[in-house]
């Protein structure tokens, strides 16, 4: 399968992670981001609409702040965030400004993105500013997060937005070249992979684990958005920030960096809200007959079919449901608080009124 170049009126999203923004020191590298800012205003004058997802806000916050290392303590990192934000925006700002573009600051948060009507408020926020021609730039408000610090990296972010703005790519910049067969860090002969049809649990395996020591994410991570993106429809891209004209390179088609092709089927977009919006509360295990029902017959998940209860959740909670054996079968909107679940777990719905655990209708089978 050839990758996807873009045509006018596309919307690309650009995330930018905190190792191509910052230097050793964590001070923003202007140089750096200046070329950047080429490529994203190059775009724009090809008739393309990048959106860019912005990390660095609390590494960009440690100098001004005098601290040498990311704070390890909540309130010490949402310091951090709260100056670093206003210091890369102004950058962006004064930057973007020189090429003669508008930027707008969107901080968002996981809760924009449980609560529909804030998910719909953001859309037509995007929306809108895209139809008067200033660029968003988006990052999660990190000021403000009260049970983790972000979603867990801006990676999610991105490709969360992808599915957000109907995004026809989703690129992630980094400090690698692309995806490897296994981390290059560990074993020196790994592969770059071109593309990728499908995440594999090898392929998680040989991702390793967290970048540099300024930044939150790393290849996993990555590996992670990819999937979130090409399940919602949109291919990605993983490629090295200081490749000259990347971004052109990415919009054309070019064989650069990896490519994840995107699922064929797309999910409709209350779907995507259900199976990606939110962050899942609880698991729940399921027998093979549940299993079969969910995923060939298209079948609501009932009591009855569930052999095991973990986690602590509410009615209306997103939940996983696995096998025995650990593997990902859907995900969906739980009509059982985890404890009334536990009592009603291989019964039959009949005794609860006929209520299914997670209607068909508020159920995504990720299962490949």
């Amino acid at each position: 399968m050839a990758r996807v170049g873009l045509n006018p009126g596309d919307r690309m999203i650009v995330k930018i992670g905190t190792s191509s923004l910052v230097g050793p020191t964590g001070d923003p590298d202007e140089q750096r981001l200046a070329l950047l800012c080429d490529e994203v205003a190059h775009l724009r004058d090809e008739g393309i609409h990048p959106i860019v997802v912005s990390s660095g806000a609390i590494a960009a916050g440690l100098q001004p702040l005098g601290l040498d290392t990311r704070p390890a303590d909540i309130p010490g990192l949402q310091a951090a965030a709260a100056v670093g934000q206003a210091r890369l925006h102004r950058i962006y700002s004064r930057l973007f400004a020189e090429r003669r573009i508008t930027v707008a600051q969107l901080l968002l948060t996981r809760y924009d993105f449980m609560n529909r009507q804030h998910y719909i408020n953001a859309r037509n926020t995007i929306d809108r500013l895209l139809t008067l021609g200033v660029l968003p730039v988006v990052n999660e408000n990190d000021t403000v997060a009260v049970d983790e610090i972000r979603f867990g990296d801006n990676d999610r972010l991105a490709a969360l937005v992808a599915n957000l703005t109907s995004a026809t790519l989703l690129v992630l910049l980094t400090d690698s070249s692309g995806v490897y067969s296994a981390d290059p860090r560990k074993v020196p002969d790994a592969e770059l992979l071109d593309e990728v049809e499908r995440i594999t649990p090898e392929l998680e395996r040989g991702a390793g684990g967290r970048g540099s020591e300024l930044s939150s994410g790393g290849m996993a991570s990555k590996l992670a958005a990819a999937w979130v993106s090409t399940f919602s429809g949109v291919p990605a891209v993983v490629a090295s920030s200081t490749e000259p004209g990347i971004l052109g390179r990415v919009a054309s088609g070019d064989s650069v960096g990896t490519y994840f092709h995107a699922r064929r089927k797309r999910a409709s977009a209350r779907r995507l809200w259900i199976a990606f919006a939110q962050p899942p509360r609880g698991t729940v295990v399921v027998d093979k007959g549940a299993r079969r029902a969910l995923v060939e017959q298209k079948r609501s998940l009932l009591p009855a079919g569930v052999i095991e209860v973990l986690g602590n959740f509410e009615v209306g909670a997103t939940v996983d449901v696995m096998t025995p054996d650990s593997a990902l079968v859907a995900r969906g909107t739980v009509r059982y608080a985890s404890s009334e679940l536990e009592d009603a777990k291989g019964r039959p719905a009949s005794e609860f009124a006929g209520r299914e655990v997670i209607h068909r209708d508020q159920l995504v089978v990720l299962e490949d």
